[in-house]
């Protein structure tokens, strides 16, 4: 008999797992909040053997080199990374024993990143699942291009024949259990469902259906903006992260919110966005808790900032903390807990904008249009007249937005609120359309697609 549990890294778009048999575990690609982790194991009542990496992550900060720390674990890494940290080279071929007739055969399968290492549960010498990092992906592949410009191309090539590799010498019915590709930046593609085998992979995998210069071809044409936190996430995770600590911080009081924003600081509010626009302290900014918070704030934040968190309750900010050390935030500089009335000082109130939807701003007369999509998502159809700036390049190209009320809209509405909480912080009268673009069309505001 053998298990695996896959253990979600919520707004990041990642797995980890957890597999073994009755007695002992393997840790695939951990994330750096390990407790989630060991309670795994200990519901399962298994030991953790070994943790093993298929590659050093961009897009998260590691578990690996702590939970082998504290559970006494081998660590695997792949040959090729270079890493400061203690661990065991594995290289292509290499079987690593976990006891109970179960196995891991290493597979290298470069194109996401150089050294890329798929690894294959084998039990009694039969592969029953691949855990395949970021190579294959469920109905894509992983990115080529987070590593070094100048090798984009050419590992987009060893990614098409990674995945073959594992195609052609996989059984059709081994699971495939890729670390990326449920909504993180690594992807090169949408993931086409929750779950996927080698077989199914066969069937509508590009990598597997198109030749080696069309895939590439096509690849390299829709990759999107690299996140800006991922050129620290590489190097952190090379070195060796620190153990995490997730201790309530300290507590700051309106006259503290208020020095830090003066000081230029950031100062996030995690309720909802209807909550935001609702009423807020004047120069804090709307990342909603759970709505890719983590990413988001990682990727807009200059890199370092002091960050104070305001939440609506002492388990919001827990979330938030989690989160955030998950993506290199490791300590907020402060925090506070209740409603806006709290956070501002004596005399002063609660700063609010309006909300808004597509049919709202179709009736509208003379309203500048701010897009924060993405280019790829601008691509499929825009409103005529709007601005385009996309959300992460916004706080730098504030001074392009043209003079008036701005409506801004997104997709679906949290990107927008993100982006008006900025425009507001800045002194901009806004309204955050908080609606799907799909109401946009049908409002008959969408007049251009290709």
């Amino acid at each position: 008999m053998f298990f695996v549990d896959t253990i979600e890294i919520p707004g990041l778009g990642n797995r980890s797992y957890l597999a073994g048999g009755p007695h002992t575990a393997v840790v695939i690609d951990p994330a750096r909040d390990i407790d989630q982790v060991i309670a795994a194991a200990a519901r399962r009542g298994v030991r953790i053997t070994h943790v093993v990496e298929t590659h050093v992550h961009n897009d998260y900060v590691t578990g690996g080199p702590e939970l082998a720390r504290v559970t006494g674990a081998a660590h695997l890494v792949p040959a090729g990374a270079n890493v400061a940290y203690r661990r065991v080279p594995v290289s292509d071929g290499d079987r690593t024993a976990l006891g109970d007739g179960l196995a891991l055969r290493a597979v290298a399968t470069p194109g996401h990143t150089p050294h890329h290492t798929a690894y294959v549960l084998e039990r009694d010498g039969r592969a029953v699942a691949a855990f395949t990092g970021g190579s294959l992906l469920i109905g894509t592949v992983g990115r080529p291009d987070l590593v070094e410009p100048r090798l984009t191309e050419q590992l987009a090539r060893a990614q098409h024949a990674s995945v073959r590799r594992l195609a052609a010498e996989l059984p059709a019915a081994t699971a495939v259990l890729p670390t990326h590709g449920f909504g993180s930046f690594c992807s090169a593609g949408s993931a086409a469902g929750e779950a996927g085998t080698i077989g199914q992979e066969r069937r509508t995998n590009d990598a597997l259906l198109k030749d080696a210069d069309t895939f590439v071809a096509e690849l390299l044409a829709g990759l999107g903006d690299i996140p800006a936190h991922y050129v620290h996430m590489g190097p952190l995770n090379a070195r060796g992260p620190a153990p995490v600590d997730l201790t309530p911080p300290a507590v700051a009081d309106a006259d503290e919110i208020a020095r830090r924003l003066a000081e230029g600081e950031w100062v996030v509010d995690l309720r909802s966005r209807v909550a935001f626009a609702a009423g807020h302290v004047a120069g804090s900014l709307n990342f909603e808790a759970g709505a890719q918070l983590a990413g988001q704030l990682a990727w807009l934040i200059p890199w370092g900032r002091p960050v104070t968190l305001l939440a609506a309750s002492p388990e919001q900010l827990a979330d938030a903390q989690r989160e955030l050390v998950r993506v290199g935030i490791d300590r907020p500089a402060a925090a506070a807990t209740g409603s806006p009335e709290e956070w501002v000082r004596e005399g002063e109130h609660p700063r609010s904008f309006a909300r808004a939807t597509f049919a709202e701003l179709a009736r509208a007369e003379g309203a500048v249009v701010l897009d924060v999509r993405r280019d790829s998502e601008r691509a499929t159809g825009r409103i005529a007249g709007s601005a385009h700036i996309p959300l992460h390049q916004l706080r730098d190209r504030l001074g392009e937005v043209p003079a008036g009320t701005v409506w801004v809209h997104c997709a679906g509405g949290a990107r927008a609120a993100i982006g008006a909480s900025l425009l507001d912080a800045a002194g901009r009268k806004v309204v955050a359309v908080d609606d799907g673009f799909d109401a946009a069309r049908a409002a008959g505001l969408v007049a251009a697609e290709r």
